[in-house]
């Protein structure tokens, strides 16, 4: 499915129509002219193909500035469909949250074709997290969390998994995982809701600001 992420400054004003329709648009010119896979269907149930691959899942924030950044990233469901969350209680421990990660890439195997790209979303709320777990997916390889504590988790999962032996595609060997990344969020005192999404070992997407 097309992952579409607006970043639309507080200055910027869309004319000439509706942006999400534009959006779609642009995803169903992409994928028919381009000759991509056309994955979507219109129902959860009913299943028949859009064939056009939209609508698109768009995610829209606003930001200061006058300038509308948009990234675009496609998801398989090999990957998508090894997601895992777990409401853990406000008692659970980072070694807790560590070992729920490894545990749901290990179960993983090698269906999202390793070796793959981690994200982890902590905080906020069911929804939340898991938005949150698709942006850690989709953040520069080379980055880290900024709190020490939290980078020091990223090794520490990334370490963990790759000592499983799955290797890519299933195949034994020391990479199964390139990155883990975590983003947090504030959250309720009763709760601490974590969401790990997993991206294939090429998890594409490309930005642009106009």
């Amino acid at each position: 499915m097309a992952l579409v992420f607006l970043k639309v400054g507080q200055d910027v004003h869309i004319t000439g129509g509706n942006l999400t329709n534009a959006v779609n648009e642009g995803v169903r010119r992409g994928y028919v002219n381009g000759y991509l896979r056309l994955s979507v269907v219109k129902d959860p149930l009913i299943r028949e193909n859009t064939n056009d691959n939209t609508p698109a899942i768009i995610y829209t924030e606003i930001v200061d500035g006058d300038k509308l950044e948009i990234m675009v990233a496609p998801k398989g469901f090999g990957s998508e469909n090894m997601s895992k969350m777990k409401m853990f209680n406000p008692s659970a421990t980072k070694d807790d949250v560590v070992k729920f990660v490894v545990d749901s890439c290990i179960e993983a195997g090698s269906n999202p074709c390793p070796p793959i790209i981690v994200g982890v979303g902590l905080g906020g709320t069911s929804e939340k997290a898991g938005l949150l777990a698709k942006e850690a997916m989709l953040r520069p390889l080379e980055e880290t969390n900024e709190t020490e504590l939290y980078s020091d988790m990223e090794s520490e999962i990334l370490e963990k998994i790759n000592q499983s032996g799955i290797g890519p595609q299933g195949l034994g060997g020391k990479t199964t995982a390139i990155s883990v990344a975590i983003n947090t969020y504030p959250t309720h005192i009763a709760g601490m809701p974590c969401v790990v999404n997993i991206g294939c070992h090429i998890t594409r997407h490309k930005s642009a600001t106009i």
